[in-house]
């Protein structure tokens, strides 16, 4: 820079400076707002890492009641008195009947189960939390809805476009105009709609008549929601979202629908009854309870039908739902058929159904009557009795798939018309499938399938067994199946399989209640089937249900004397021993009545041992007693009549009583069998006890084999539950003594049983302990708050104490079983239903009226007691609990000391003082107290908690957590305190509880940070969710002293924390979920604005008055406290405090910088001004902008934090960002350099370089900065814009008159970069993006293949070059920042439609435009704000610039109106006005030059609220403008503009356009001034040739690349010694990432001088580790490229014509793969029919081409080295770096054939040398020199068996050896298969002397080489011997046979001589 220039510069400088100076000296003590954190002027500093403390909030409300503040703001200020509500929600009953018992004498177990399951809901509502952001989350589906209804915006970047293709298709000629010439983008003019003229435009108008106008108008159709047109917060850090638990109700898994519709056989003679099951063949078990069916024709009914008897209805039943939990392919649907018992065994009886045919029925008459009238005679006879028939199964799984699993839509269901959707719908679906993990077997959805069965197998009657059956349906699934070979009996039963719907009409539950909806008892209903499932199901009873099933297996009568072989076993259910006593609970099967007091088995055709498979359900009585019991008796059926014979005789007893010790009894019993009638009061005892006098079967052993399984939600059936339940029932009923088992309990022993019971519950099973969950939980709650007083002695203590450890005990282990099915917070959803839902208060007896929840005291012993607390914790209050800690009569000397204070105080007393003094009193008489609230116990026993239960309680703090809150809310609505003060609700004693609490989970969290990482993030949520619900009950200033607390004690952990940000991610979910608040706003007291420091609270009238704001220094103290996190800001304004708190800290320069923590706090932030733009109570403006002022303080905010933006005006290579921020200079985390930096150093001549800041500042010294992610940098400069747009005009207006042009300058620095950040990219991007997305999108088979084939490294590089043309570029490659809002606009689905791209492109301009319009709303502020300020130049001047660039970042033409309308009003404001300060370009301006224009490199002008057409195009050198109609020259309808080559998805190379040979040199280069002293320039240069050769030819230091008058150009960041090292670093780090570590000891051979001249010794010891991982990465096993010649020929390609280039590939790049890429990018450009791939690498006759067409020619090329190279380059990066000369071969021969015999055989080898060496910045050089070499036959041949002899020395010296290797080459070389390669090139060239003189040195040379080639073999042969084992011998022997053979055939060849070669030397020619 010119020294004239320097000194104005710096005239400049002061100038500004000092102008600043006077005015702050002028208000020194005025109290200005000041951006810098350490500010001394305020009386209440308090350091941002401390935590301030809050207002008194209940005692600041009552000082501001709401009827002081006017209009909507009223609402605001308090809580709604509605906003906690009890709710009795009526329990959903499924069925039109009550399925529990009628009340009467029913025990007090069915009476509590009755009680669980027919009690109402009672569910605590905040009634307003559905506006939160917990349940009311901001999700990207919900974005789209705010985003209905957009304008669409006009932008001339898309229009150009349209009228560019437009006149494409009306011209055909157009792609033959030369490119850059006018005619290319003159869009059709003539016929263009001319624009509205403007109105009033020439005259006068006041000032502010202009800008009250141009607001108005600026403000009308604007989108009121600024963050609805923004992506929606991240979902990955949404912590506080959190679901409503799901009603419990009954569960059900995949149901299908089983209908049968008929069953035929060949004929018809008798009654045939169905049975249907579902079997898991796998789990060996039987899934469901049978379905039992009849589909007899009425005529055959009849013969079986009893007079006068009508069966029920619900037996009538012949479709059934099936439920399956737990979904597998090994799933049957069994159906077994039965018949009439009959005389004959079942292969007798079934030979009918076999062998006569229907259509035989004329022929077989008379058969067919004798058979109906046997039939008839043993149905008359035998009715009751049935006998195996035959049976079949159904593979569920392949009705599934036939069907297709494929989701129907609701329409197609209904239709019945199937719908098989698209090839790409059904790819995705079943990906989507194969990603979420779902079974590939799935009933829930399939298409309905109707199926007729005609195949049946008979039953064999002594293979009925389940076991049996099970290996007859492992023996279907098999090919081969050994049941086809059998011959079936022919029939056809038709059955339709379909998903059941969601609510079937006409339905049975298992209990055969009518489900909803019922409309008519009389039409033939659906039966619900109960499921057994193969996997127990982990779910509590919801519904009363009481059903025992009995499976008789098996009866062995061998030694039972006498005629016992049709044996039939009758089942009864006795209440006594009467036969009258039998009772009717036995569920009838079809064609019957519905219950029966009896039921049979089939009966085996004599058998005397026989099976069963029959199930018989019954239906349990509510009240079991002892008497209760099961009777089997055991007939004898006479199946043939005799005379004076019965039809059935008893020979065989036996029972099983139901109650053993008051439980019920099930599971697999042998029973034995009496031959007599059992004797009186029999049912009291087993059959196990030998009874005097009886006569047993087979001297009473188990004979008869029987398995009874109860479902039951009465009977536990686990040992510990039930005992648990019966001791709490003793003592309920205070009958003693009492026989429990085998002991008798008197009253003095029970209290230690019911201690004993209550610790033994963690011995229960988990199935039955969380299917009795409930009531355990009740128990449990009723003994901690109300332990029952025995004897009228106290003895509750304990007895609390071990209930509350069982009940911690319990929830881990249901947690632990469960664990898999937690929710985000570690929640288990069952616990967390039973809380929200069933959970009430057991201190008070069930409530018997709709909202009335009262109840009589009672009397109780627990620790909390009045008379039992100690006086010892009646804490000294200095002041009230919400002022500060409640628990501190002294200001604690240290978090820790606080906490442990607090601790001391509760904890310990409580351990020892409270419980002593409380045993002491324990044996006193209980006196009536209170009752005793829950909440006041939960929260004592948690606190004096100890050991394992502590823990236990630590990990499921969630569960008791919620358990406090729902019972606080629940007691506060019992005793009607909802309305009381909060002060008063609670007392003292258990707020301290809940300090002391709260301190301890503190302590846990900040101690277990590290240790338990899973366990302390749920901890630190539940601590958070607890907080957030204390708000709405507890004392408001008192919770915010928790959240105080909190942060202390996590604070006080930071300075020694060995992992710090996993400490502040911590404390910022906490906060992020305690101000998920849907009452937030009022929690920060907004209507109120801030006081000054004199005065407690701030007054309403200054409040409300901004007219007067700078009428007093107070005032303007007020005002700038508004805008910074001042102490007074930070307590009244809490929690907002808070989250800027973090916002500031994090983004504080000597922070951490820790990316996830960027992201962390500021997706908070973003969180919650989303919420408040969707939250409908604050849509009115004045309630907006009380909310907007609570975010006043992000101004300064993110002022201070400028230097880590993300810099986006750097993506715009002619603009540049305005830098006005000191320290901004040095080192840059970015991974990237952006093109304009790179093209500054390269010596460009930018038109707008890195300028001097129109603000200029003093210099400051260089930090590092970490720069946020540009996602990040977006998202909060979204939010600043929300305050910007929603905030207050008048208290903006009073900020910026306050602020120092030198904050200002960094305002108006960032509303450039805002600018910058929204501009609209055009719709090309988001369908280029589209498209690049959707060819991401490969098929999982593709990828797999490619993987195993080695193309997907070349694939992979192909999608990171994709990445790297992101607008982004390379830098936002980091795996945490996935969702890069900047390009991607809302969703990631892969295969967007078109509509979707279009709304994308929709809200992308609406968001571009309000952006630019909120920027506009605020320089307006600025501009009328400092016309009348002193330094008033320097910021216009930066207005102006923000102008400017805001026009020539693609605005729309809604911003333009507008935008143009302000240029006009600050024209006229300041072109009267001294222009002094100004810059070039904004004297332009104020002269009123510029125009109404815009400037868009590539971009055409359109008419823009003018009637001429304007262009503004950045000059070098200046900001000044030119205006005209000619359009610049760069400007082409390719997009190959502003020198840059079109790029295409996918590849980084340019295939269409070199770039200018000029432009090559500019490029990044090191030159001497970046040294602070000499060395020479020379010395750096050849230092920087070891790292490149093309250092030093691409070295720019004339003044035509420098561009000596453009200002600037080298005064930038990089363009100094720390530049310099920034530079060096990334290129270091570069290097690195591409695995070319040996240039990054050349990078840091530069680097290190320096840091030893800087004494950077820690740089230095940085740089020498990372210079030895990098030596230690070397190895061979990287791949560095592949590369390919590429050559362009006909006219299609322009100046590309008979252009060569050389590609440079990723590695293991395939020739296809590139022939297939440029053939579709050029088929793209020119047409598919217009390009051709040359095939060949021949010379390419141009003649012989079609010049309409494109033709491309690729060869494979290879680096080639001369000799003395290859001795130089030793490593493999040595023979991959630098590459200039390529070769490739290609073969031919004389007759134009590319192959031939081997004497025609020629080979011509291409030798390409490129303009530069590889590699380069670019992927593609052109070739600059080729030459060409011929070889000869002779020389071929030489060079073949050259090379033949390399691979054998190579294979036969390899270290370590390798056997494998050796002997295929040698194979390849001596082998009998080809060793007539070697043999027959020597027989050709050698077998005569040539007559060619010319030849005679080859032919000597071609023998040499056969003798060194033999010479190799044997060496190999030797060298394998020796590696060989003994079984490879033979191989071996073989290989040396082929050698000698091989060596005897080429003896003769080469032992023959040319005698002239030892003739004395003549002259010759030589020819090559």
């Amino acid at each position: 820079m010119a020294a004239p220039e320097r000194r104005a510069f710096a005239q400049r400088i002061n100038r500004t400076v000092a102008a600043e100076v006077r005015k702050q000296v002028s208000r020194e003590h005025g109290g200005s707002p000041q951006l810098s954190k350490k500010r001394s002027g305020s009386q209440q500093l308090v350091p941002l890492t401390e935590v301030v403390e809050p207002v008194d909030f209940e005692e600041y409300l009552a000082a501001h009641p709401p009827e002081l503040e006017p209009g909507p703001l009223r609402d605001l200020i308090e809580f709604p008195a509605d906003d906690v509500e009890v709710v009795r929600e009526p329990r959903e009953c499924r069925t039109l009947e009550p399925g529990v018992p009628d009340e009467g004498k029913l025990d007090a177990r069915v009476r509590d189960a009755v009680q669980v399951y027919s009690e109402d809901w009672l569910v605590v509502r905040r009634k307003y939390q559905r506006l939160s952001t917990m349940y009311s989350p901001n999700t990207a589906e919900r974005q789209r809805q705010r985003q209905r209804g957009l304008p669409r915006q006009v932008f001339e970047l898309d229009e150009a476009r349209y009228h560019l293709e437009e006149l494409k298709r009306r011209s055909p000629s157009l792609d033959d105009t030369p490119r850059g010439s006018w005619a290319s983008s003159v869009f059709d003019l003539k016929n263009s709609v001319a624009d509205p003229l403007l109105p009033a435009l020439l005259e006068h108008t006041a000032m502010e008549e202009l800008d009250r106008c141009n607001e108005e108008l600026r403000k009308e159709n604007r989108h009121p929601e600024l963050l609805a047109l923004f992506p929606a917060p991240d979902e990955d850090e949404a912590v506080e979202r959190c679901s409503l638990p799901e009603v419990p109700r009954e569960h059900f898994g995949q149901r299908i629908l089983v209908k049968c519709l008929s069953l035929k056989f060949e004929i018809e003679i008798e009654p045939i009854f169905g049975t249907l099951a579902l079997y898991d063949i796998k789990e060996k078990k039987k899934i469901s309870e049978n379905f039992y069916f009849d589909l007899n024709s009425d005529q055959v009914k009849g013969l079986l039908r009893a007079p006068g008897g009508h069966p029920a209805i619900s037996t009538l039943a012949r479709s059934a739902i099936f439920s399956i939990t737990h979904p597998s392919p090994d799933i049957f649907l069994v159906i077994k058929l039965e018949k009439v018992l009959q005389q004959g065994d079942i292969g007798d009886c079934c030979e009918p159904y076999m062998v006569m045919k229907e259509t035989d029925a004329a022929k077989n008459k008379e058969k067919l009557e004798k058979l109906r009238g046997a039939a008839e005679q043993f149905c008359s006879r035998l009715g009751r009795y049935r006998m195996p028939f035959a049976w079949t199964a159904i593979h569920l799984l392949n009705i599934v798939s036939t069907a297709g699993s494929l989701e129907r839509d609701p329409a197609d269901a209904e239709s019945g018309e199937p719908r098989r959707g698209t090839w790409n719908e059904r790819k995705r679906r079943t990906l989507e499938r194969m990603s979420a993990g779902e079974e590939v077997c799935s009933f829930a959805s399939f298409r309905p399938a109707t199926l007729t069965v005609t195949n049946f197998f008979k039953q064999e009657g002594d293979r009925l067994s389940a076991e049996d059956l099970y290996k007859f349906l492992a023996d279907m699934r098999r090919p081969s199946s050994l049941l086809r070979r059998l011959r079936p009996i022919t029939a056809q039963l038709k059955v339709d399989i379909s998903p059941a719907p969601e609510s079937p009409h006409y339905c049975l539950s298992p209990e055969l209640l009518r489900v909803k909806p019922y409309p008519d008892p009389r039409v033939r209903p659906t039966k619900e089937i109960l499921e057994f499932p193969a996997q127990e199901v982990y779910v509590p009873h919801t519904t009363y249900r009481n059903l025992l099933y009995v499976y008789p297996q098996s009866l062995n009568f061998s030694s039972r004397q006498g005629s016992v072989r049709n044996i039939a076993v009758k089942v009864q259910f006795m209440a006594g021993e009467d036969p009258s006593q039998a009772l009717p609970v036995i569920f009838g099967k079809s064609s019957c009545s519905e219950f029966t007091k009896d039921a049979y088995t089939a009966v085996v055709y004599h058998n005397r041992c026989p099976e069963f498979y029959e199930e018989f359900k019954l239906r349990l009585p509510p009240a079991l007693t002892d008497n209760h019991h099961l009777l089997f008796t055991f007939y004898h059926v006479s199946c043939q009549p005799k005379q004076n014979a019965p039809l059935e005789t008893p020979v065989g007893y036996t029972w099983v009583p139901l109650l053993q010790h008051g439980r019920l009894r099930t599971g697999l019993l042998c029973l034995p069998v009496s031959v007599e009638k059992p004797p009186p009061s029999y049912s009291v005892l087993t059959p196990d006890v030998q009874l005097p006098g009886m006569k047993w079967v087979d001297n009473h052993k188990g004979v008869f084999h029987v398995e009874l399984r109860a479902v039951s939600s009465v009977h536990t059936q686990d040992p510990a539950l039930d005992k648990f339940f019966t001791l709490g029932h003793v003592l309920e009923e205070s009958h003693f003594p009492v026989r429990l088992r085998d002991a008798v309990l008197t009253e003095s022993s029970v209290e230690g049983e019911l201690r004993a019971s209550v610790a033994g519950l963690r011995g229960a099973g988990l199935g039955p302990l969380l299917a009795h969950c409930h009531q355990v939980l009740d128990k449990l709650l009723l003994l901690i708050a109300r332990p029952p007083i025995i004897g009228g002695q106290i003895g509750g203590f304990n007895l609390g104490r071990t209930a509350f450890e069982a009940m911690a005990v319990m929830v881990n282990q249901i947690h632990q079983g469960l664990e898999a099915s937690q929710g985000q917070h570690g929640h288990n959803p069952l616990l967390a239903a039973y809380i929200h839902f069933a959970f009430r208060l057991p201190a008070e007896p069930p409530p018997t009226g709709d909202g009335e929840l009262g109840g009589a005291a009672i009397q109780c012993a627990t620790l909390s007691r009045a008379t039992g607390r100690p006086a010892s914790l009646n804490l000294s209050r200095s002041k009230s609990i919400s002022n500060s800690n409640p628990d501190l009569a002294t200001t604690p000397g240290s978090p820790d000391d606080e906490v442990q204070q607090i601790l001391g105080s509760k904890a310990c007393e409580r351990s020892s003082n409270r419980l002593s003094s409380f045993l002491e009193r324990s044996s006193a008489p209980a006196a009536p107290t209170r009752p005793t609230l829950l909440h006041e116990e939960l929260a004592l026993q948690w606190v004096v908690s100890t050991g394992a239960v502590r823990e236990a309680v630590i990990r499921q703090a969630w569960f008791f957590f919620r358990l406090l809150v729902s019972s606080l809310a629940l007691h506060l609505h019992q005793a009607q305190k909802l309305e009381v003060p909060r002060r008063l609700r609670f007392p003292s004693r258990f707020v301290d509880d809940i300090a002391a609490l709260v301190g301890t989970v503190s302590i846990e969290i900040a101690s277990r940070y590290q240790k338990d990482v899973e366990l302390v993030e749920h901890l630190n949520s539940s601590l958070a969710f607890f907080l957030n619900d204390l708000l709405s009950l507890m004392d408001r200033g008192f919770v915010f002293s928790l959240v105080r607390l909190y942060y202390k004690q996590i604070g006080s952990r930071l300075p020694s924390a060995q992992n710090p940000p996993a400490l502040v991610a911590l404390r910022v979910d906490f906060l992020r979920i305690v101000c998920s608040h849907e009452h937030y706003v009022s929690l920060n007291l907004p209507w109120h604005s801030l006081s000054p420091p004199a005065s407690p609270s701030p007054s309403v009238s200054s409040a409300t008055s901004q007219g007067s704001a700078f009428s007093s220094p107070a005032q303007d103290q007020r005002v700038a406290g508004m805008f910074e996190l001042s102490g007074p800001y930070r307590r009244q304004h809490f929690l907002a405090g808070l989250v800027l708190t973090e916002l500031a800290l994090i983004l504080e320069p000597d922070a951490e910088g820790v990316f996830f923590l960027h992201k962390k706090v500021i997706s908070a932030l973003h969180n919650l001004l989303c919420s408040h733009d969707a939250d409908t109570r604050y849509a009115a403006p004045p309630v907006r902008a009380h909310v907007a002022q609570l975010y006043l303080p992000l101004l300064s905010v993110v002022l201070d934090a400028l230097p880590q933006l993300y810099d986006f005006t750097e993506n715009h290579s002619p603009r540049g960002r305005l830098v006005t921020v000191p320290g901004d200079e040095g080192d840059s985390d970015s991974g990237t350099i952006s093109q304009s930096v790179a093209m500054a150093i390269a010596g460009s001549p930018l038109p707008h370089a890195h300028r001097a800041s129109p603000f200029p500042l003093p210099a400051a010294a260089p930090r590092p900065a970490g720069t946020l992610s540009a996602e990040a940098s977006r998202t909060l400069l979204a939010c600043l814009l929300w305050v910007l747009k929603n905030g207050d005009a008048g208290v903006l207006h009073s900020w910026c008159a306050e602020l120092p042009p030198l904050h200002l300058g960094r305002l108006l620095d960032l509303l450039y970069l805002c600018v910058a950040c929204f501009e609209y990219k055009g719709r090309k991007a988001f369908e280029r993006i589209s498209s690049l997305a959707f060819k991401k999108s490969l098929d999982m088979k593709a990828r797999l293949e490619e993987a195993i084939l080695g193309t997907v490294g070349a694939r992979q590089e192909m999608v990171r070059r994709s990445r790297e043309r992101s607008p982004l570029g390379g830098q936002e490659s980091v795996r945490w920042r996935k969702n890069l809002a900047h390009w991607r606009p809302n969703s990631d689905k892969v295969d967007k439609s078109r509509e979707e791209v279009e709304q994308e492109v929709l809200v992308e301009g609406n968001l571009a435009t309000e952006a630019s319009l909120v920027v506009l709303d605020t320089l307006e502020i600025i501009v009328q704000t400092v016309l009348l300020a002193e330094a008033k130049e320097s910021v216009l001047d930066g207005v102006l610039r923000v102008l400017l660039h805001s026009m020539a970042c693609t605005p729309s033409a809604l911003f333009l109106q507008h935008c143009f309308a302000s240029q006009r009003a600050l024209v006229s404001k300041v072109s009267g006005a001294p222009q002094r300060g100004l810059t070039r370009a904004g004297r332009a301006m104020a002269r009123g030059e510029l125009g109404e224009g815009r400037s868009e490199p590539g971009g055409g002008g359109r008419l823009w609220g003018g009637r001429t057409q304007v262009r503004v195009t950045p000059s070098r050198g200046s900001g000044e403008a030119r205006t005209g109609t000619q359009p610049p020259a760069h400007w082409t309808p390719l997009p190959a503009s502003a020198g840059r080559e079109p790029r295409r998805p996918g590849s980084q190379h340019p295939p269409l356009q070199p770039l200018d040979p000029t432009s090559c040199q500019r490029r990044v280069r090191t030159q001497a001034s970046w040294l602070p002293a000499p060395p020479a320039p020379c010395q750096r240069q050849v230092r920087t040739q070891g790292v490149s050769s093309n250092v030093l030819e691409e070295s720019a230091v004339s003044d035509d690349v420098l561009a000596p008058d453009e200002e600037g150009i080298c005064s930038g960041k990089f363009f100094t010694e720390l530049g310099l090292v920034g530079l060096l670093e990334q290129a270091a780090a570069a290097f690195t990432l591409g695995g070319l570590y040996e240039a990054v000891n050349e990078v840091y051979k530069i680097l290190i001088p320096i840091y030893e001249a800087n004494r950077e010794f820690k740089k230095l010891a940085a740089l020498h580790g990372k210079l030895q991982d990098a030596f230690g990465k070397i190895s061979s096993q990287r791949m560095f490229g592949t590369y390919f010649r590429v050559g362009f020929y006909g006219s299609k390609f322009g100046d590309l014509d008979e252009q060569e280039f050389v590609y440079k590939e990723p590695s293991i790049t395939k020739l296809a793969e590139i022939s297939h890429r440029l053939e579709e990018f050029y088929a793209e450009r020119f047409g598919d029919d217009l390009v051709e791939i040359i095939k060949d690498s021949n010379p390419v006759d141009k003649a012989k081409l079609d010049p309409n067409k494109a033709y491309i020619q690729l060869t494979y090329v290879e680096p080639f080295f001369d000799t003395y190279e290859l001795k130089e380059r030793v490593t493999y990066f040595e023979k991959n770096y630098g590459l200039r000369s390529f070769l490739f071969c290609t073969p031919f021969t004389r007759d134009g054939r590319a192959h031939g015999d081997l004497h025609e055989q020629h080979k011509r080898k291409t030798l390409l040398t490129t303009s530069h060496a590889f590699p380069y910045i670019r992927t593609r050089l052109p070739v600059v020199h080729k030459e060409e070499i011929i070889l000869t036959p002779i020389e071929v041949a030489i060079e073949d068996m050259q090379k033949k002899t390399q691979e054998l020395a190579f294979a036969t010296h390899q270290d370590p050896a390798d056997a494998k290797m050796l002997q295929m080459v040698l194979q390849g070389c001596v082998g009998t298969t080809v060793n007539q390669g070697p043999l027959e090139v020597a027989q050709v060239f050698l077998a005569e002397i040539p007559d060619d003189p010319r030849l005679y040195r080859h032919h000597n040379k071609l023998r040499l080489c056969f003798r060194d080639f033999t010479k190799r073999c044997e060496d190999a042969l030797r060298k394998n011997k020796a590696l060989i084992g003994p079984d490879q011998r033979e191989y071996h022997r073989e290989l040396e046979r082929n050698y000698l053979r091989l060596r005897e055939s080429l003896h003769p060849l080469l032992s023959r001589r040319i005698p002239q070669l030892y003739a004395p030397l003549v002259p010759r020619s030589t020819h090559r």
